[in-house]
């Protein structure tokens, strides 16, 4: 899956400059259109498909995003639980309730990363679902993605998770060595943005095929 989705990325910009210049330009636009051209990928469109219609990307990438943001409300709740209570208990100035502060911040984190991980797991068949059917209703049609997932086996869906959080690793190490260097270094991070969303949403199209739904 990894490497059929790099040589989707790879087929879908090497060679095809004005496509990877319209998906730079779609990063550019607040990675609206570049969302709204990931709802195509997801949709299990084969080789990747033109950039055109930006009206339509434009509005698919509000959609994705408010999605997104809709998924992210529990981590955002907690976020500013933790840090409200931070705040409050670091400006009092009592170092028992700055050490306490750190260590609720501490704890926090930790709430938000095993949160962060469940939501991952029903938002990345939840997306695909929403890119399928048009519907943001059905991001959140948690019985059918959990019959998704049974289809696909936890195993395997969980495994598949981990590798794409690897794969994500070691792109932003690349990444983070990259931009050391001025201004070429953010140049090519630029460029490699639109070929790296390309990759996810093909690897998690697969991840969504394997279940054998449509």
């Amino acid at each position: 899956m990894v490497g059929e989705s790099f040589e989707y990325a790879k087929e879908a910009v090497v060679g095809k400059w004005n496509k990877w210049l319209m998906l730079i330009i779609a990063t550019i636009l607040l990675g609206l259109p570049l969302m709204g051209y990931s709802m195509k990928i997801l949709r299990g469109e084969k080789p990747a498909p033109e950039v055109e219609d930006w009206g339509t990307l434009f509005i698919d990438g509000i959609k994705y995003l408010i999605v997104s943001l809709i998924y992210a409300i529990p981590l955002i709740i907690v976020w500013v639980l933790v840090l409200g209570a931070s705040a409050v208990a670091i400006m009092s100035g009592d170092s028992t309730a700055m050490m306490g502060a750190f260590a609720a911040m501490g704890i926090g984190l930790l709430i938000m990363l095993v949160l962060g991980i469940i939501i991952a797991v029903f938002e990345v068949i939840g997306i695909v679902r929403f890119a399928r059917t048009g519907s943001i209703g059905e991001a959140f049609n948690f019985s059918a993605i959990l019959a998704t997932i049974e289809r696909i086996g936890w195993v395997p869906y969980l495994i598949a998770l981990v590798v794409l959080i690897i794969v994500g690793i070691i792109f932003a190490i690349i990444v983070a060595i990259i931009q050391v260097i001025p201004i070429l270094g953010m140049i090519i991070y630029l460029c490699l943005i639109a070929p790296w969303a390309l990759f996810i949403a093909r690897y998690v199209c697969q991840i969504y095929d394997s279940a054998g739904t449509a």
